[in-house]
């Protein structure tokens, strides 16, 4: 099959010459040039725009369109210097409107004419390089008008002026200062700058240099942000009505300068007013003010956030080593729970909830709350103190949000493992006295607790509450296995603990009564006959009795007193009087129980079921106690608390100390053991920052005992020196 041949047609112009009237070419210009002149004196009605544009057309097709253009550049600079002299001549308020409306008559001719002059536009201009006809009417404007020797200098200042009057207070033309910004810009956004932009912004920095050392001088810090935040939104306002949008980045530089920058260090320290002022006297506005101000330059936030910092720390600081303070722990607890809240709304409404200043808050926090030994244990007391009293009546929602509260400041604790020690004990009596105010509540903040901490942490805690629901099954047993044996004798409820769940109570027995012996020797053969292997340790010192007694005139009244107070109380059954030395050998109570047992029976103003000789507040080893007949009460059921010490003595506060750190050993081993098994060979100093970095969620280890444990393991053969380097371990398998 042949391939088709593909055919090209071109189209020439007629090869015989036109010949044109030589004086073709100014008659038409002439006719062009009058029809500009027209339209430049209003009287462009009359005009035939297509005859124009005929003419125009023909000029440039008859290679006439260097004429034309000449021509054209001749005829508006013309015109344009006729205008320049008559917003020359113009005075006062009316230059700007006359330059405004020449502009506008300037901008309608340059349409009519661009129309006109469309071919030469199209084909001319491209093809010689020339300037198009709209551009070069600017040009020429720039050139004969705006920088005109006696219009320039006088159109900025005049400008300039303007904006001075305004920010007085004035009111002037907005729309005609739009108007003329915005032909300066048209004109070519260089000429926007170089003869407004760059001499506005340098006066405005000269302006707001010297009112902001004018208003620093006589006014306080909250009133001084007021004027500048006043002023910044008064310059964005005023961008955003007649100045180009661009200026706005660069004036806005300016006010954020000369008024924030330049004295930010002596507005944040101003005394009486400054940001730790505004921090103590929670002055949400004013600080949300310094916070957005700030935040403009570079280094705003950081100071305010340090000196925020410091003045947390050192508030902080002076509320956890006041020993007024010290003395009661629930308050201390709240003091920090309601100096947090403060902080944490302060940043929530005043800085955008800055996460840089939340983490500033909580480092904070940490730093503080730790330089008190006694924190955990104090968090501890607020805890027990909640949940025995505190949150009766109070909503499962608030109930939530006080334990949410607590674990905010566990998480700052370094020394958990302190706070678990005083926990378990300050739970274990909540829960064998029955005081705790609810169990969801006790078991939410245990699930908290393990969330945070891990299983390892609440396993016990978790153990003691099985403990107690064991409990209730084992007496329901017994009772249910002795029948009607025990219908006439006392009610014993035992609550079982396995002895590595529960804090360890040095076991204090005392002599029970024979009344209440008896049903314990019951209960005790029933468990061992039902648990094979176990062991029973009665801790009398941890219990409690309710007592049915009559006083003298047949006034009955039900006592609920501890273990050892029952003991004694029933030694007078059978005498009225009994020595302080015949209490103690019949009881064998320990001599600082025994005191404040009797001191609880005999000396409690209104509760004093006991009397004494001779009368005084403290318990002699010579005092005589008799049964007082004469004892009344409003109630049926009468409570005998135990004269306690408000808090732990010296010798039990470094008792629970050392068994804390007896604690942290193995666990520093263990921690170093998995290290080793995994590394094989490290040096002393990483091995510290592992071991560190593994248990900092329970404690901080101390580098001293680290290396003590170290040495320990080289001495059991887990580790063993390098020979070379004394520095460096390796793991033995």
């Amino acid at each position: 099959m042949s391939a088709q041949k593909k055919r090209n047609f071109q189209i020439e112009a007629f090869k015989h010459r036109v010949v044109v009237d030589p004086k073709y070419a100014e008659k038409t210009w002439k006719i062009l040039e009058h029809a500009i002149h027209e339209i430049y004196n209003h009287n462009a009605s009359g005009l035939s725009f297509e005859e124009l544009y005929r003419n125009a057309y023909n000029m440039v097709l008859h290679k006439y369109g260097e004429k034309l253009y000449s021509g054209l550049v001749a005829t508006l600079t013309s015109h344009l210097k006729e205008i320049a002299k008559s917003v020359e001549a113009a005075q006062g308020p009316s230059f700007l409107e006359e330059l405004e409306r020449k502009w506008t008559d300037h901008n309608k001719a340059l349409q009519m004419i661009r129309d006109i002059l469309m071919y030469m536009d199209r084909t001319f201009i491209p093809s010689t390089h020339k300037t198009p006809v709209n551009e070069l009417g600017l040009n020429l404007w720039r050139d004969n008008i705006i920088h005109s020797s006696k219009i320039q200098t006088r159109l900025q200042s005049t400008l300039l002026e303007l904006v001075q009057r305004e920010r007085s207070g004035e009111v002037i033309n907005r729309g005609l200062m739009r108007n003329i910004t915005k032909m300066l810009a048209d004109v070519g956004y260089v000429v926007y700058q170089e003869d407004f932009e760059k001499p506005f912004i340098e006066v405005s920095a000269d302006f707001y240099r010297g009112e902001s050392q004018q208003y620093i001088d006589c006014c306080d810090c909250g009133e001084y942000l007021k004027k500048a935040e006043k002023r910044l939104n008064e310059e964005i306002e005023r961008v955003s009505h007649y100045l180009d949008l661009k200026t706005e980045a660069k004036i806005t530089n300016v006010v954020e300068k000369e008024m924030i920058e330049s004295h930010m260090q002596r507005l944040v320290h101003m005394e009486n007013s400054g940001l730790v002022k505004m921090l103590v006297d929670d002055k949400f506005d004013d600080l949300g003010r310094m916070y957005s101000l700030f935040r403009r330059v570079q280094t705003g936030l950081t100071l305010v956030r340090d000196v925020m910092t410091s003045h947390i720390r050192e508030a902080g600081k002076q509320l956890v080593t006041d020993p007024e303070r010290l003395k009661d722990p629930v308050d201390f607890v709240q003091r920090l729970l309601d100096e947090k809240d403060k902080h944490d709304k302060i940043i929530s409404v005043a800085f955008n909830n800055d996460k840089t200043f939340q983490n500033a808050l909580n480092s904070s926090f940490e730093y503080f709350i730790n330089l008190n030994p006694r924190s955990p244990e104090f968090i501890s007391l607020f805890v027990d103190d909640k949940l025995r009293k505190g949150l009766k009546g109070v909503s499962e929602e608030d109930v939530e949000t006080v334990l949410d509260k607590v674990m905010m400041l566990f998480r700052y604790l370094q020394e958990k493992d302190v706070f678990e020690k005083y926990y378990k004990q300050h739970l274990a009596k909540r829960l064998l006295s029955g005081k705790t105010v609810s169990d969801d509540a006790e078991r939410s903040l245990i699930v908290k607790l393990k969330t945070e901490c891990g299983y390892q942490f609440t396993s016990k805690l978790e153990g003691m509450f099985t403990d107690m629901k064991t409990s209730q099954d084992t007496m329901q047993g017994f009772y249910a296995a002795m029948g009607g044996e025990l219908a006439d004798g006392p009610t014993l409820v035992v609550q079982v603990l396995t002895t590595g769940s529960w804090p360890t109570q040095s076991s204090t027995p005392c002599n029970l009564p024979p009344e209440i012996l008896g049903v314990c020797e019951k209960f005790k053969n029933y468990y061992l006959g039902t648990h094979s292997g176990r062991r029973l340790s009665w801790q009398t010192n941890m219990g409690n009795a309710d007592l049915k007694v009559t006083f003298g005139k047949g006034q009955k009244h039900e006592l609920n007193v501890s273990t050892y107070q029952m003991c004694i109380l029933m030694l007078f059954n059978n005498a009225d009087q009994q020595s302080y030395k015949e209490i103690e050998q019949a009881t064998e109570i320990p001599t600082p129980d025994l005191k404040r047992c009797l001191q609880s029976l005999a000396c409690a103003k209104g509760r004093n079921v006991l009397r004494k000789e001779p009368m005084s507040k403290d318990i002699g080893e010579d005092d005589i106690f008799f049964f007082n007949d004469k004892f009344t009460s409003k109630f049926y059921k009468v409570k005998i608390g135990t004269v306690v010490a408000q808090k732990e003595s010296e010798p039990e506060k470094l008792e629970t100390r050392q068994r804390v750190e007896e604690d942290r050993k193995p666990q520093i081993e263990a921690a170093i053991v998995r290290i080793m098994k995994a590394r094989r060979v490290l040096d002393h100093n990483n091995i510290v920052t592992e071991v560190t970095k593994q248990l900092q969620s329970r404690f901080l280890p101390n580098p001293i005992i680290i290396k003590k444990r170290i040495e320990s393991l080289i001495e059991r053969e887990f580790l063993e020196r390098d020979k070379e380097d004394r520095k460096l371990y390796r793991y033995l398998a």
